[in-house]
């Protein structure tokens, strides 16, 4: 998996965009197919593809990857972690969350 330490949020957004293009065509689909199966406009996929628009929502983001058949890769975002050892008491049992009085 590659690194984006060190690189700024623009720049994540045109990688990112650039690899959803490349995606786009291996699913032999063009930006009207995707437009017309997403709901999202040609204009917005096009300047997303080419680094214009780095700010598009999360549901628009999900909603091009929907249409191209690739919205498990979002697993891949945030992984589900299992739970710490520091969640159980010695007995095994879930600790209760302490919340502090104000």
């Amino acid at each position: 998996m590659d690194s984006f330490t060190g690189i700024s949020p623009a720049e994540i957004a045109r990688i990112i965009g650039n690899r959803y293009k490349e995606y786009r065509m291996r699913a032999n689909m063009t930006q009207k197919e995707v437009s017309e199966k997403s709901g999202v406009s040609t204009t917005t996929i096009y300047k997303f593809e080419s680094g214009i628009k780095s700010n598009i929502s999360l549901t628009t983001f999900i909603a091009l990857l929907n249409a191209i058949g690739m919205t498990d890769a979002i697993a891949n975002v945030l992984q589900e972690l299992p739970d710490s050892p520091y969640l159980f008491n010695k007995k095994g049992q879930k600790n209760q969350r302490i919340r502090h009085s104000k």
